[in-house]
């Protein structure tokens, strides 16, 4: 392990663009057809080690490490071994031969600890990949603090093991997946598109909705064409025109007014509105950066939370502290 004191990550939510559910594979897993977009809201992941200086070099110290997590996320994350981020920590650890002990982060440091902290910002459980982007912000952060030496490419990989959006999330920019959804190629994007996120009170788990689909709806036919042109021409019009999302009447039957929150959205001025992922977040696309603060003060009293944001955002950033 590196003895450098302090990493910090800043990794960015997704949206998805078009989301097709062809229907239930073999494996039990939905067979999709989605475009990922990542967008400027972001966690903060700090990384710290910290123990006795004669250990943090020692050839033992590199081979072993407790590792404690805190964060401002709620009670209703955990920080124990279901956090993906600890479970990322542990896939990278494994990997690597390093022995690591889950702490809780009051405790007394015992030798060497990796100490992981994190802001956060991206809506809970709100179908923006929230929880896989901090798990590719604790790949790409450990994988700097601890000196591995891992390439981004092998990081994505690897990260098909925590979860279906967390390859994206490690590369971040704009992609077509299918499958699952872990592999995924590249999408040409030009210019910048400004965004309404509306937040929800509730939260909805993504079985759920998945299980919702199973029960209400049937596989889709609908393809990628429009919105892979309207990205490729930069073209606001186009692409609020285009957004598709077979998740999204799941999600309606789970939570009824998100068909109206969605409409107020429209109505406020939004080219398009459309649940993002699993839900229950519904992100509204404006013209421009004016018309997307105008949007925002006029849903604002609907919404507890109201982001404005742009996409695409490129990957996880990692700077020392």
């Amino acid at each position: 392990m590196s003895s450098a004191p302090c990493t910090n990550v800043r990794v960015p939510a997704k949206v998805n663009l078009f989301l097709a559910v062809r229907g239930i594979r073999d494996d039990g897993y939905h067979e999709l057809v989605t475009i990922f977009q990542s967008v400027a809201i972001t966690d903060q992941l700090t990384l710290r080690i910290e123990g006795r200086s004669e250990l943090l070099n020692h050839p033992a110290g590199g081979r072993r490490t407790e590792l404690s997590l805190a964060h401002d996320a709620g009670s209703g994350v955990p920080t124990g071994p279901d956090n993906l981020i600890v479970r990322a920590a542990q896939l990278l650890a494994d990997a690597r031969g390093i022995r690591m002990e889950l702490v809780h982060e009051h405790d007394p440091v015992v030798g060497v600890r990796t100490r992981l902290e994190l802001a956060k910002r991206i809506p809970v459980a709100g179908g923006m990949a929230g929880g896989s982007a901090d798990a590719a912000a604790a790949l790409v952060g450990l994988n700097e603090l601890w000196d591995l030496g891992i390439p981004r490419s092998e990081l994505r990989d690897m990260a098909a093991e925590l979860g279906a959006d967390v390859p994206f999330t490690v590369m971040g920019g704009t992609a077509l997946a299918t499958g699952t959804g872990t592999g995924f190629a590249r999408v040409l994007c030009r210019g910048a598109f400004h965004w309404v996120v509306c937040a929800a009170e509730e939260e909805l788990s993504t079985p759920a909705v998945y299980k919702a689909w199973d029960d209400y709806c049937s596989p889709s036919e609908v393809e990628p064409d429009a919105v892979l042109a309207a990205v490729a021409g930069g073209d606001p019009e186009a692409l609020g025109a285009a957004l598709h999302n077979d998740l999204q009447p799941a999600a309606e039957v789970l939570l009824p007014r998100l068909a109206a929150d969605r409409k107020a959205l429209l109505d406020a001025g939004a080219l398009g509105a459309v649940v993002s992922g699993s839900g229950p977040t519904i992100v509204g696309l404006a013209a421009d950066a004016q018309e997307a603060q105008r949007i925002a003060r006029r849903v604002a009293g609907r919404f507890p939370r109201v982001l404005i944001t742009t996409s695409p955002s490129g990957g996880p950033v990692v700077q020392r502290c």
